[in-house]
């Protein structure tokens, strides 16, 4: 990639959401070849990729964060010392991780030993680190992130939240904003420890902070992704910020186009990610040739995907291929328009998502929402149940026009 930036005589390199984005020796070796890297300096990805040291930065700023170790495992036998004192349920996740790999659940001492081993080789194949944290869990809470934009000049904003609760195998897989949980106060009062975690981190660019928000209405500080979002369409859809334009303007030593009084969030947006996977099958993962593709539109739809009728999904990335968004007036309006988006869509060759995420927008809880990111994983079995009975009626229906 910087042979080639360097042959087409670019002066910056946007990492996109990949691997590349977060990482340090990257930034570094962009800078040593006079590219700008358009995210924040190698030593501030090196210090928030570690999930210890970004909990540390975290209590430094006056954040809240949950219980856990220190820094890094040493052992199993630490971990179990720590899991002693602190009680379970408890999680192992990857220092140098994210996006739900190398991280465990433990609910017993009999648990502990096989989720260590297996985050530890999780996070060692993933990320090339196989060092962990533990840390407390929180039952049954929400998963709040805070959009911050930061600039060279010390101004620091944040833009609004996104509800990332509806998850499967702790991957993100419905996202929106607002959240139907965060109440005026609360809103600010977390926006604040955003600002401030960032400020204390030196970022710079765009990025985001993450929180836990238990159903007690506490929140915890979980780690910091020093990049742009999968899912930031969803906060440029309520805010009419475009996010990589503020990227661009910050990497060229611009100071941010508005403060944070200039922050208004109108409407509701969801963002659905399009996986190609069979939930039937536990998610697997399902490449293929794309034999046909319809994309929805409409107002208020936005859709993200480098698909075509003819393009083949590899099996050596992640399974993500198109992202489909709705924005609303009310949540009403962008549920409504979420489903009839999805309705729309059409991929034919291989297993996706997009169904189950259809009925997920159906269901009465997450319509009151009601959420957490337990919410799949109480729900997948009676959902899997409607695809299939579906697909039934669906084929006899086949047979009688036959």
């Amino acid at each position: 990639i910087l042979s080639a930036a360097l042959a087409c005589g670019c002066d910056a390199v946007h990492p996109g959401y990949g691997f590349l984005s977060e990482n340090p020796d990257f930034a570094d070796r962009c800078q040593a070849a006079g590219l700008k890297f358009i995210g924040p300096p190698g030593d501030v990805i090196r210090s928030m990729g570690s999930k210890a040291a970004a909990k540390a930065m975290a209590r430094a700023a006056g954040v809240p964060v949950a219980p856990g170790s220190d820094g890094p495992l040493e052992s199993l036998a630490q971990a179990e010392g720590l899991a002693a004192e602190m009680g379970y349920p408890l999680l192992l996740k990857a220092s140098a991780g994210g996006g739900g790999r190398g991280m465990r659940q433990a609910d017993s001492p009999a648990e502990l030993e096989s989720a260590y081993r297996e985050a530890k080789a999780e996070a060692e194949a993933c990320f090339g680190n196989g060092d962990l944290y533990l840390e407390k869990l929180i039952e049954n809470p929400r998963h709040i992130e805070f959009q911050i934009m930061a600039d060279g000049r010390g101004n620091v904003i944040h833009l609004g939240e996104r509800e990332c609760s509806i998850q499967r195998r702790r991957q993100k897989l419905i996202e929106e904003s607002p959240s139907p949980a965060l109440t005026p106060a609360l809103r600010e009062k977390m926006g604040r420890a955003a600002v401030s975690a960032a400020r204390t981190a030196g970022y710079v660019g765009a990025g985001t902070v993450e929180f836990v928000l238990s159903p007690s209405g506490d929140f915890y500080f979980i780690e910091m992704n020093t990049r742009i979002q999968v899912e930031h369409p969803v906060t440029e859809l309520v805010t009419g910020v475009d996010l990589v334009k503020e990227q661009l303007r910050v990497a060229s030593g611009l100071p941010l186009s508005l403060r944070q009084e200039d922050v208004r969030v109108s409407g509701h947006a969801i963002e659905c990610r399009i996986n190609a996977e069979d939930p039937e099958r536990n998610f697997m993962p399902c490449p293929g040739k794309t034999q046909f593709l319809h994309l929805p539109g409409g107002p208020g739809v936005r859709v993200e995907t480098a698909l075509f009728t003819g393009c083949e999904v590899p099996p050596c990335y992640d399974s993500l291929v198109a992202k489909v968004l709705a924005h609303g007036a009310s949540r009403l309006e962008a549920i409504r328009r979420s489903r009839r988006a999805l309705e729309e869509l059409v991929i034919e060759g291989y297993p996706t998502n997009t169904h189950l995420a259809h009925l997920i927008l159906h269901d009465p809880d997450f319509v009151r929402g009601q959420l957490d990111t337990g919410f799949l994983d109480r729900k997948l079995d009676g959902l899997l149940e409607v695809l299939r009975t579906c697909d039934r009626l669906s084929e006899g229906a086949g047979k009688e026009r036959t």
